[in-house]
């Protein structure tokens, strides 16, 4: 789709400073939920030891280390992780900070791994990015075991904001773009983010896609004035 490689371009071009922007850009919170992800994956996880993750659209692989971090606290033992992503430049940097990681150059659509494979798929800020999401979310319930848990975080759609909220949809349309354009030199590319989250689903919306697609849906929680979702589902 000529969408969706205008999209893989875009982040093939923002890579080498996209690490730095998003520290920026978000402060650092991030970081607090990516942590929060990981420890509900494994909460309700069927099994602690041996598992097998996939993080699609892993970018350069950063919720890959959050994974790697919450499972030395939490005594889960990796059998084996992968990141997949159809950015070339974002998989370079990515294998240069996790040397030890297999990486796939791929897209969400169409993996190349086995039917019932994987424990946990992940997929941080990236499911947005999608064009075709419900094909994706089908190719993850395939993927992964039966009772597999999939972890979604993304910015969603908020139809009725509060004041708070509308303060922060004002960073994110206003703002964001400029420091990410400045940051990175590039101000399409994150003119490009408040536009896909206007354009995106609510969260009630995309928890209906993932019933649709055989999932049962386990927690779904908002973040810092409803900017950012975490959607935990387990596969049927």
């Amino acid at each position: 789709m000529e969408k969706q490689q205008e999209i893989i371009s875009m982040f093939d071009n923002i890579a080498d400073s996209y690490d730095i922007t998003n520290r920026i850009l978000s402060c650092g919170i991030d970081v607090i939920w990516r942590n929060k992800a990981c420890s509900l994956a494994f909460q309700n996880m069927q099994t602690k030891d041996n598992i097998n993750i996939i993080d699609v659209a892993c970018g350069t692989g950063d919720m890959i280390i959050k994974w790697q971090e919450n499972a030395n606290k939490n005594n889960i033992n990796i059998n084996n992780i992968k990141g997949i992503d159809p950015s070339e430049k974002m998989l370079q940097i990515a294998q240069k900070k996790l040397s030890n990681v297999e990486f796939i150059k791929n897209e969400a659509t169409n993996i190349p791994l086995e039917s019932e494979s994987a424990d946990i798929i992940s997929i941080s800020y990236g499911i947005r990015n999608i064009v075709a999401r419900q094909e994706a979310l089908i190719e993850f319930a395939r993927i992964l075991k039966k009772g597999g848990i999939l972890v979604i975080l993304e910015f969603t759609k908020n139809q009725n904001p509060s004041l708070l909220e509308k303060c922060a949809m004002f960073y994110t349309k206003k703002i964001l773009p400029i420091v990410g354009g400045l940051v990175s030199q590039n101000y399409k590319a994150y003119k490009y983010l408040p536009d896909s989250i206007e354009e995106f689903l609510s969260t009630q919306k995309l928890n209906e896609e993932l019933k649709e697609s055989g999932f049962t849906p386990l927690y779904t929680k908002a973040f810092l004035a409803n900017i950012c979702t975490l959607f935990v589902a387990k596969r049927d």
